[in-house]
């Protein structure tokens, strides 16, 4: 079986992409797709990561894991989507890194789910927005601890996908920059799902939805009624024009509340994101989805 993983990460598509999968079930269920219920697999693949910090798997624990997640739904594809498999976010950064547990994690996967082929599935996010989402009110102390020491600066999504690849190098990753994500939304759930680019979704205009007023919504579905022809491509031009005009500011706006998080450390942060994404490209077995 090919097995989906969205691991968040966390503070980026807040279940959005859940949701919108979930919408899509009966029809992906048609096609050979599972899409479980949370309920139905999160806390049991929390358990199973926390026996096997001590234990390895039962030798059938493959088989009672689906039985338990696809409740006797028959698939060839299934998509699990968690921000909490890397790690929890308590722990998204510490010592310096981006997820230091995502290797054992993935690691445990495969023990898990032996013989299927996996594919990890992330969206990342500038580290000038991510640290002050991920750690809230944190206190300077607490700042310093996280980072062990290092220069923010120094964070590099690139560093954490490169130890992932070393634990499971069979495993695939598919990335996109959190911030390009309403442009891309509807091309993550179609690959997600390995659908073709012209089959139809349900739901595939949803972030944008939570993005634009009202207003711009109903003249974005009557500009694609009126060009209906349009491809990928040309759709997230039509959707970055709308979201420049027609943007709630404070769906779109971030508040980074941080001690020291001055206007001078965000342009740094931010330039050394966009120079850790050409990276990220170089990173066999890595496809960094681009809008």
């Amino acid at each position: 079986m090919q097995v989906i993983f969205h691991t968040g990460a966390h503070c980026t598509d807040g279940d959005r992409i859940l949701k919108c999968l979930l919408r899509n079930k009966q029809g992906f269920s048609e096609r050979g797709i599972a899409i479980p219920g949370p309920g139905k697999y999160r806390e049991l693949l929390g358990q199973s990561f926390r026996a096997m910090s001590t234990t390895a798997p039962a030798p059938d624990a493959r088989e009672v894991l689906m039985d338990a997640i696809l409740d006797e739904e028959h698939a060839d594809r299934m998509i699990l989507s968690n921000a909490y498999f890397l790690g929890s976010r308590r722990f998204a950064v510490q010592d310096g890194q981006f997820y230091p547990a995502a290797p054992e994690r993935v690691t445990h996967l495969h023990r898990l789910f032996r013989g299927d082929k996996l594919t990890l599935f992330m969206g990342l996010r500038n580290p000038a927005t991510f640290l002050p989402a991920v750690l809230g009110n944190a206190t300077p102390e607490h700042l310093a601890d996280v980072l062990g020491g290092a220069d923010p600066g120094s964070l590099r999504w690139s560093d954490c996908l490169r130890r992932i690849r070393a634990a499971a190098p069979d495993m695939e990753m598919t990335v996109w920059c959190n911030e390009d994500t309403p442009l891309l939304w509807a091309h993550i759930i179609r690959q997600m799902a390995g659908l073709r680019a012209d089959e139809k979704i349900v739901g595939g205009f949803d972030l944008l939805t939570d993005l634009i007023t009202r207003e711009g919504m109903q003249r974005f579905r009557a500009y694609l009624h009126k060009y209906p022809r349009l491809n990928e491509n040309q759709k997230r031009g039509v959707i970055a024009a709308f979201l420049e005009n027609f943007a709630i500011p404070e769906q779109v706006e971030e508040e980074l509340d941080l001690p020291g998080w001055t206007d001078d450390l965000v342009g740094e942060l931010t330039e050394a994101y966009d120079d850790d994404l050409a990276r990220i490209r170089q990173i066999p077995g890595v496809t960094l989805i681009d809008p």
